[in-house]
């Protein structure tokens, strides 16, 4: 399932740098020094909307902003350097590609001749001109618990888990319909009163109405604006609640839905292994909102004025989808990574996940493929604000048989970070573990790509790993000898340090404050990914 994090709407000593100590002697002379952590960060003043839109791309001794120092990087490490294309395979819920702001970004199969009907390339996909799209016209998908309870009671206890979690998310889901049907009167009730759809919180202020209902829908909406934040949009965000929900009860956890009939393959045999069709955005453009906003997070242009900026624009974005509104099959992402894999991708990025994988081997084996032709695989940790190192809280896929020892080097797991240095600086709903998680990056509110020329916020852990991917898409550019293992390493190691300690988790108890622990809980590295030192470190590793 993508992992977006939908917005919450409830009443509701010196840090230095592991591996990044040497300084290295840039083109122009100038001794550059690895970014570090100052001991103190004081915002100089509120985030404005400009460095809202960019603020993954900022620097945190700059800017005082945890970003990844992208904007630096380019000032100060690539001018004047020319990198090579790289292509980047997006395994997601399908891509825009004739979004303005991702022209001359999207990967074009130059073996097979467009529209003749015929695999030219004789790879087994017909037109395959920008991808491949493995859901056909599939969109909505139960999750995988769910597909593991209509199967019946075999005894396992996988059944039993998958069972537990199954009552648990459905009895959640007819409480958050409870919630949103009660929040969409409230909404009515503003607008009405306003006579506007589109408001702020000063029309909410301006209103001066005794009637009992008007002044309770103000108080609760007050309250929203106040904990959802500058970019909470009410007629917006509360429909895509609604759906949300909504489609949990009728998708997602109904166990009488089959939404794979329509996509016409066996989804219990890999052989079966040619399905679905050349329409990389799917039947809906707009549902392919996730995959669109990932891949504008990694390449929209930089510098036109458009939206925001992508880490690097010297990328192919190859998509492939195979991400529905639901949990993904394991079927369906080994044959994405190897699909990607096989047409030139060096970097993919995988932004979903869930919490059972009944053919996990399959993709287990796509990721020990992936390895050996080279291949580096970002992957988002996850949106639950667990300790995924819990064998409970397992977050497929991933590259570990027993949760600890990896069986592959090419795999990185990526939590996700918020604007603001400091205890808090770890996302409330990202995944964390001290064995699999990797490393941190921007997740919280970026703005980026979305469906038929529009642009839109998100957060998730789904926007934290294509930030990731595309640094490392940037190391791969300009040092393109360096191996996916090696990149890997770099990302880890050339981070900048999170604060001493650190807030974990979601808040389950907002009446009380959270304890912070170590930062050295939150991760492999307890670090943030910053292109700067990534690419100060590929410089020096290159001339080994």
């Amino acid at each position: 399932m993508s992992h977006i994090k939908p917005l919450k709407l409830s009443a509701f000593a010196l840090l230095v740098l592991a591996g990044c100590s040497a300084s290295l002697q840039a083109q122009n002379s100038v001794l550059r020094q690895p970014i570090v952590a100052p001991l103190a960060i004081v915002k100089k003043a509120p985030v404005s909307e400009n460095e809202l839109k960019r603020w993954s791309h900022l620097d945190l001794v700059k800017d005082s902003i945890p970003g990844m120092s992208v904007d630096r990087a380019y000032a100060e490490l690539l001018q004047g350097k020319t990198g090579k294309k790289v292509i980047v395979g997006i395994v997601d819920s399908g891509v825009d590609i004739e979004h303005p702001d991702l022209q001359g970004m999207i990967w074009t199969n130059l073996k097979e001749i467009p529209g003749n009907g015929i695999d030219d390339d004789k790879n087994g996909f017909v037109d395959d001109i920008h991808g491949w799209n493995f859901l056909g016209n599939a969109v909505h998908e139960n999750l995988e618990l769910t597909r593991i309870v209509k199967k019946g009671d075999d005894g396992s206890a996988e059944y039993k888990e998958a069972l537990a979690q199954y009552t648990k998310k459905y009895d959640e889901a007819l409480k958050d319909k409870e919630q949103v049907d009660f929040l969409l009167e409230v909404h009515k009730t503003i607008k009405n009163e306003l006579n506007k759809a589109n408001y702020k919180v000063e029309d909410l202020a301006a209103i001066t109405s005794t009637d009992k209902k008007v002044v309770q829908s103000k108080d609760i909406m007050m309250q929203i604006f106040t904990n959802a934040g500058s970019t909470f949009d009410p007629e917006v965000d509360f429909e895509e609640y609604r759906e949300q929900v909504y489609d949990q009860l009728n998708y997602n956890l109904n166990k009488e839905y089959d939404g794979r009939k329509i996509v016409g393959d066996n989804p219990e045999d890999i052989k079966d292994n040619h399905y679905g069709n050349n329409i990389v955005f799917g039947p809906d453009k707009e549902k392919a909102l996730h995959g669109t906003h990932v891949a504008g997070i990694i390449g929209q242009i930089r510098g036109n004025d458009l939206g925001g900026d992508g880490v690097t624009n010297n990328v192919e974005i190859l998509t492939v989808r195979a991400v529905p509104d639901g949990d993904e099959y394991d079927k369906d992402i080994a044959l994405a990574i190897r699909y990607a894999v096989d047409n030139g991708a060096k970097v993919i990025n995988g932004s979903f996940g869930k919490s059972f994988s009944p053919h996990k081997k399959w993709v287990y084996d796509a990721i020990k493929y992936a390895a050996k032709k080279d291949v580096l695989i970002v992957h988002a940790a996850g949106n639950d604000g667990y300790n995924i190192d819990e064998t409970k809280n397992i977050n497929y896929p991933n590259d570990s048989e027993d949760n600890i020892k990896e069986f592959a080097n090419n795999l990185i797991t990526i939590g996700a970070l918020n604007k603001e240095y400091g205890e808090t600086v770890v996302a409330g709903f990202s995944n964390f573990g001290k064995i699999n998680v990797d490393v941190f990056a921007p997740g919280e509110e970026i703005y980026a790509t979305v469906p038929n020329n529009k642009y839109k916020y998100l957060q998730g852990t789904s926007m934290a790993s294509p930030n990731a991917a595309g640094v490392a898409a940037l190391i791969r550019s300009y040092y393109p000898k360096l191996k996916a293992a090696q990149v890997k390493q770099i990302l880890m190691d050339s981070g900048v340090a999170l604060p001493s300690k650190v807030i974990l988790g979601e808040n389950p108890n907002p009446d009380q404050k959270p304890v912070a622990v170590s930062s050295a809980e939150s991760s492999r590295t307890a670090k943030m990914v910053n292109a700067y030192n990534a690419l100060l470190m590929a410089e020096k590793m290159s001339k080994k």
